[in-house]
């Protein structure tokens, strides 16, 4: 692909990842005119719309960005790694492993109703929970990984750590009391609703060093589309580019599980819908690419989530599963298309 013609359509993403911006800030219970809006950010006069703005929408807006481009790039290093459309940041457990921790930790309310209350007054103990419990998950992929050297054996492997963890909670689930249960299903239907500016520092802090390690994995991730045997003629050390990967792969999901809750189908669905736009392989181009994907269509989920004029809003996984969904089912129609 021309590099002038990379640049019109990633102007083009840009462009609309800033007008979701504008417009998720603007949209909400309370409609905020783009003049009000404008004015809320080079004035210091406070009022209501500047406290919505600085203590709501905008650590909101900004987790939409930060999520989004995280699960998006964890994603793609999945799809390239595995060399499976199917793969997605979750495939290597980690999400399983947080909801294990969590619902732990929110189940164990029904014996010690003394640690519940401790549990609820402590805004940071559902991420460090989940961070846990991801954490967990994580070393014992990378201790897998140093023994397991096929690729596909280690996406089977995390697979099953992925089902077993779940059947874990589902037994945790069937034998938990209503409230613990209702407080543990909020959180799995994933939130960028509940991260203030200190949260949004640790996960800004901890994405960042993600988002450089994908980026010093450009030469490998573009080696490895090709196949194994044309990554080790290139003198890639195929070991320590899979440990990054999976390393990179890890804090991006990790942390965004541990702030925003398990969410679906971004990882997943975006790759697709940026190469739509975009048909390029070379990660040096693609990644930014899908950073700017994610972050744009999970703004539009939110915003698609939130009812104008009203206080209600839609569970996020339910948007992400409504755009994501037909994504995947029209890459096994392509690839079934493509095999016949």
């Amino acid at each position: 692909m021309r590099q002038t013609t990379f640049w019109k359509e990633g102007i083009i993403l840009g462009t609309l990842l800033v007008v979701l911006l504008i417009i998720n800030l603007s949209v909400g219970s309370v409609r905020i005119p783009i003049s009000s809006l404008i004015s809320s950010f080079f004035s210091n006069e406070g009022g209501t719309y500047q406290t919505i703005l600085w203590q709501f929408r905008i650590p909101k807006a900004l987790t939409c960005i930060l999520a989004g481009s995280a699960l998006a790039t964890g994603g793609l290093l999945m799809q390239t790694l595995f060399r499976n459309p199917m793969a997605g940041p979750d495939v290597l457990g980690l999400t399983s492993g947080a909801s294990l921790l969590v619902a732990t930790l929110l189940l164990v309310g029904q014996f010690s109703p003394g640690i519940s209350g401790v549990i609820f007054q402590n805004p940071w103990s559902i991420a460090l929970a989940a961070s846990a419990g991801g954490a967990l998950v994580f070393i014992l992929i990378i201790s897998i990984a140093n023994y397991v050297k096929d690729n596909t054996s280690l996406l089977i492997i995390g697979l099953m750590i992925s089902a077993a963890t779940s059947s874990i909670v589902s037994v945790m689930q069937f034998t938990s009391h209503a409230d613990d249960l209702q407080a543990f299903m909020i959180w799995t239907l994933g939130s960028v609703g509940g991260t203030g500016w200190k949260e949004l520092g640790v996960l800004s802090l901890i994405l960042l060093i993600g988002f450089i390690i994908s980026y010093g994995l450009i030469k490998p991730l573009n080696s490895w589309l090709l196949g194994e045997n044309y990554a080790r003629n290139l003198n890639i050390n195929l070991d320590r580019s899979r440990f990054f990967i999976v390393i990179a792969t890890g804090l991006l999901t990790g942390a965004v599980t541990a702030f925003c809750g398990p969410i679906a189908f971004v990882g997943l669905a975006v790759p697709h819908l940026v190469r739509l736009v975009i048909p390029i392989t070379n990660h040096k181009m693609l990644i930014p690419a899908v950073m700017t994907g994610g972050a744009s269509l999970l703004l539009l989920c939110d915003l698609l989530a939130q009812i104008p004029g009203g206080t209600q809003v839609l569970p996020l996984n339910a948007v992400t599963s409504m755009i994501g969904a037909p994504v995947v089912i029209w890459m096994v129609i392509k690839s079934k298309r493509i095999s016949v």
